[in-house]
């Protein structure tokens, strides 16, 4: 299992990073308009995406090992995909003619919304290689996907390409990864046979999608909660504070993955716990992983609050100047996102994947209402990042109150944690400028270290306490 998961983890990571290199490269040789068409359309289509596979990933997992007759069961469910695909890409079609009215915004989400059903392929094979246990086939294909994709990418500093053929050549790299999986990826061989004999039927595929509902908002809600900033921004502000903030999205998505990656290796040992009775030791693995987190997440966001004057313009050039105050505002989030990631872990290993899914909806409409309000008021990109960040924040409470019930966690807990929370951003947005951001980060990384030893000494006594009384 270890192993199976560890694939998926390394190809995420290696993906994201050629994806975030291939956005460099076009962010550098695109003026600010052409960028911003680019990166609508492509929201416009993983907004659309996020729904197109309807959550059925996670129950084909698990009704796969009760399946007598595998290949054709794969080949129902794919064939289902491939359906949903279809019907979801007319949809791209349709919104992106309702929301924008530029004839090459329509056309690039015509072309790359392409890749909502090769997506939904894509992600069925991978499916099907989770429930294998077979994710390294998963993982070298989307390192060469990921690749492909950047050396798109580099071919603007041979030859200059207009966008529009660029995300042609996009859906070609698309191609190519879809016929890599149907040689290379996938554990049983799909052929239009294979598909053509799978019957299915309308009234199946809605049976299908009522009984689990639940996952395709869960799965669904944490794409939108980052794409739908995006759309807004592009109805009430400019393409420039679109590219801005797609900017600084790419930089916060390459540390974003690291507390995911953490949290898939947390979950199995939250279940364990639980199934085993041992209360005691769920709340100590909770209570230790979540300083853990607190401190990483605060280290992160020190960082990024001091450097991002350097990076942004390193990385993507001096045209988005913008990009530097929206990545700071952004990285408030990350110092919920961690805890917030191993909250929902441990709630939905107790069983309440359900309480989990309402708090989602409660922060995502949090989140979208904020925007809306806020633009009224002011038409600027910091609107959407504090839009976020006070989901987040109503987010982490509902969680706290709810472990607070369950007496896992203690109200002195909260109040320690969002105190060192907001000790952080006053320390930031007040002595970086004093003493610069090389000495100000330095002396803070320091402090914060000499800080997570006294804890962890104060952690480590209490455990040697309680020992000692339960002997």
């Amino acid at each position: 299992m270890i192993k199976n998961g560890l694939w998926g983890v390394v190809a995420n990571v290696l993906q994201i990073l050629f994806v975030c290199l291939f956005f460099v490269i076009v962010a550098r040789k695109y003026n600010t308009t052409e960028f911003g068409g680019f990166l609508i359309s492509n929201t416009v289509y993983q907004v659309v995406a996020a729904f197109s596979s309807m959550g059925l990933g996670q129950w084909f997992i698990r009704q796969y090992a009760l399946e007598d007759d595998k290949t054709t069961f794969t080949g129902k469910f794919i064939k289902t995909q491939i359906g949903l695909g279809l019907l979801f890409y007319l949809v791209n079609i349709v919104l992106s003619f309702f929301l924008y009215q530029s004839g090459q915004i329509r056309l690039l989400c015509f072309i790359l919304g392409t890749n909502i059903i090769f997506d939904n392929f894509i992600n069925a094979l991978r499916t099907l290689n989770i429930a294998e246990a077979k994710q390294y086939k998963t993982a070298s294909v989307l390192v060469i996907d990921g690749l492909l994709k950047l050396l798109v990418g580099c071919l603007l500093f041979i030859h200059p390409l207009s966008v529009v053929m660029l995300s042609v050549m996009m859906i070609v790299v698309r191609l190519l990864t879809v016929s890599l999986f149907l040689k290379l990826g996938s554990p049983i061989r799909i052929s239009l046979k294979l598909l053509w004999l799978a019957k299915t039927s309308y009234q199946d595929i809605k049976d299908l999608i009522i009984k689990n509902w639940q996952f395709m908002v869960i799965g669904s809600i944490s794409i939108i909660y980052w794409r739908i900033g995006n759309i807004i921004i592009s109805k009430m502000l400019t393409l420039s504070s679109v590219a801005d903030y797609e900017i600084a999205f790419r930089v916060f998505s390459v540390l974003q993955i690291l507390p995911v990656v953490a949290s898939a290796t947390v979950y199995p040992q939250f279940i364990k716990l639980f199934n085993e009775n041992n209360y005691s030791g769920l709340k100590d693995l909770y209570k230790k992983i979540f300083i853990g987190y607190t401190i990483f997440a605060i280290l992160c966001y020190a960082f990024i609050y001091s450097f991002s004057p350097v990076i942004i313009p390193f990385a993507f050039g001096k045209h988005y100047p913008g990009s530097v105050a929206c990545l700071q505002q952004m990285f408030l989030t990350y110092l919920l996102l961690p805890t917030v990631l191993l909250q929902a872990n441990l709630i939905v290993a107790i069983g309440l994947e359900k309480l989990d899914m309402w708090f989602n909806i409660v922060s995502l409409l949090i989140n979208v209402l904020g925007c809306f309000a806020g633009f009224y008021f002011v038409k600027d990109l910091s609107v959407v990042n504090l839009s976020v960040f006070a989901s987040f924040i109503v987010f982490h409470i509902l969680q706290d109150v709810y472990l607070t019930r369950k007496k896992i966690i203690e109200i002195k807990h909260c109040i320690l944690f969002y105190g060192a929370i907001a000790l952080t951003i006053f320390c930031c947005s007040h002595f970086t400028e004093i003493l610069g951001s090389l000495v100000f980060f330095s002396g803070f990384a320091v402090i914060l270290g000499l800080l997570s030893l006294i804890v962890l000494f104060i952690l480590k006594k209490e455990a040697v306490v309680y020992i000692k009384s339960s002997a």
